[in-house]
């Protein structure tokens, strides 16, 4: 048995999305694999009964939760990323049984087993992640990252989901440097604390690991800059069957990137709630009916260029 251990971190606003997200990484689960998920989360009003109904619907996995009491209380929040956003930083201290774990955001979908990246060799580097694209290669994110003393352009990995080196971590003692940089009012937050903290200690992913919406977006609009960073074998299996992160719109409010894909895991969810479902898509009706002709253009490009894959 491969026993894969990985960390969520979130407030009771995202239980429902984590339960979906949760629910994808069982369901594409090796035989062999058990995920052994540690749920982190803020004191008070933490309902736990729809993620122990997925604990319960599936037999590979076991749940824990560790409550993490005032750690980054008015820490810097921005575009409505609160607090929870800054416990990966904490991990190692908080989960000590590990010396290396996996960390995912709650809003992702999970389209394969992750046995073959917990087994990444790290070294001495800290942690393992995807390019966060955008920042590398756009505009606005090579304007920050210059103006940010500690960053790199072209090496600014994406936190979202991360292979953290906890032993290492904890052996060089970079938990305590990580809370005195959360004092710091960085526009990305966790993100930019762990590239800064972290420097040159890291170990790129392959992007199939961690498809964003933005990087999905180069991949339609702009795939000659995305080839700047990955193989062209390695953007076709992450369009197979890459780990999707909807880090900009959420498909559970709106329209979104690939947001047919969520939707069709939240059906297969043990969550899944039938008025919840024909309430969203009733609701967006008249708007779907309102989209301009080039909205409905990226629409028709995302089902018959890259097409979808059904179970």
């Amino acid at each position: 048995m491969n026993i894969v251990p990985i960390a969520f971190a979130f407030d009771s606003n995202l239980i429902m999305p984590a339960c979906v997200s949760i629910s994808s990484l069982l369901s594409n689960a090796e035989e062999d694999t058990f995920y052994d998920i540690f749920i982190l989360h803020p004191e008070g009003g933490f309902d736990t009964s729809l993620l122990n109904k997925v604990k319960v619907a599936y037999g590979n996995c076991d749940i824990h939760f560790v409550t993490v009491s005032g750690e980054f209380e008015g820490a810097f929040e921005i575009r409505g990323i609160t607090s929870p956003a800054y416990y990966r930083l904490l991990i190692p201290e908080l989960i000590p049984d590990y010396g290396k774990i996996l960390y995912s955001d709650a809003d992702v979908i999970f389209r394969s087993d992750l046995s073959e990246v917990y087994g990444t060799e790290l070294g001495d580097a800290y942690f393992a992640g995807t390019y966060d694209i955008g920042m590398n290669l756009g505009e606005d994110g090579i304007k920050h990252i210059e103006s940010t003393p500690g960053l790199k352009v072209g090496s600014y990995l994406q936190s979202g989901f991360i292979l953290l080196n906890s032993s290492q971590i904890r052996k060089d003692s970079l938990v305590s440097r990580f809370k005195e940089e959360a004092k710091k009012n960085y526009k990305f937050q966790d993100q930019d604390i762990l590239n800064i903290v972290c420097g040159d200690r890291k170990v790129v992913l392959p992007w199939k690991y961690n498809m964003t919406d933005y990087s999905f977006m180069y991949l339609m609009e702009k795939p000659e800059l995305l080839a700047e960073k990955y193989a062209n074998s390695d953007i076709e299996e992450a369009k197979r069957s890459g780990t999707l992160h909807y880090n900009g719109h959420k498909p559970w409010k709106k329209y979104s990137v690939n947001f047919d894909i969520w939707w069709e895991h939240y059906r297969k969810s043990p969550v899944f709630d039938e008025k919840f479902y024909f309430g969203f898509f009733n609701s967006k009706l008249n708007e779907l009916d309102s989209l301009s002709l080039w909205k409905r253009v990226k629409i028709l490009v995302r089902y018959f260029v890259f097409g979808r894959k059904h179970d």
